[in-house]
């Protein structure tokens, strides 16, 4: 997984550099979403668990626009605490899953027009998921390193406001929390 992180890292070094020596000047730019998570809460040998329940929660992003077609971004996603109810050998409980993902990722956009493109972005996330529980011995905490991955779609308002729309992944799926598939719709402001 090292490995795989460094390359990332100066794949997207190395793009960066070669990138910046065509173009005249990067464009920063910060940005804000509503994001769309599924939760799963298996709890292993419970009944009448409620197993998956969708949050909206929010991201926060930002970035540099190397040049109209590379870049690279950071971002948190807040993943939302989600709540469900019990039973393990007869006694009633409840359980309550939080986490967040947080990645770094180069980003390659296809322009379709003027104002609007496609992008792809590939890069590492870090996730963190807790569970914890009314009854002794159910609560968890997960801590992941892996790949992260996203497409999107992006238009311009003007020159500095852009609303987008995506999907992403963040690293593998994991037995409790918030799954790795997140839809996320927000607005970016460039510098």
């Amino acid at each position: 997984m090292k490995k795989l992180i460094f390359a990332l890292i100066a794949g997207t070094a190395a793009m960066s550099a070669a990138q910046a020596q065509t173009t005249t000047s990067p464009r920063g730019y910060v940005g804000a979403g509503l994001a769309t998570v599924e939760n799963a809460h298996r709890i292993p040998g419970a009944t009448g668990v409620e197993d998956e329940s969708y949050k909206t929660s929010g991201k926060v992003f930002g970035g540099v626009d190397i040049d109209q077609r590379f870049g690279v971004e950071a971002g948190y996603t807040d993943f939302r605490t989600s709540r469900t109810n019990y039973t393990l050998n007869g006694v009633n409980g409840q359980a309550e899953t939080d986490g967040y993902g947080a990645y770094v990722a180069g980003k390659a956009t296809m322009p379709i027009n003027e104002r609007t493109g496609l992008y792809g972005k590939l890069g590492v996330a870090h996730t963190k998921h807790e569970m914890n529980a009314s009854t002794p011995g159910v609560a968890r905490k997960v801590s992941d390193n892996g790949v992260y991955a996203g497409v999107g779609l992006q238009h311009a308002i003007n020159e500095q406001v852009s609303l987008i729309a995506e999907y992403e992944r963040y690293g593998k799926k994991k037995d409790f929390g918030a799954k790795p598939d997140v839809f996320t719709i927000g607005a970016k402001y460039n510098f």
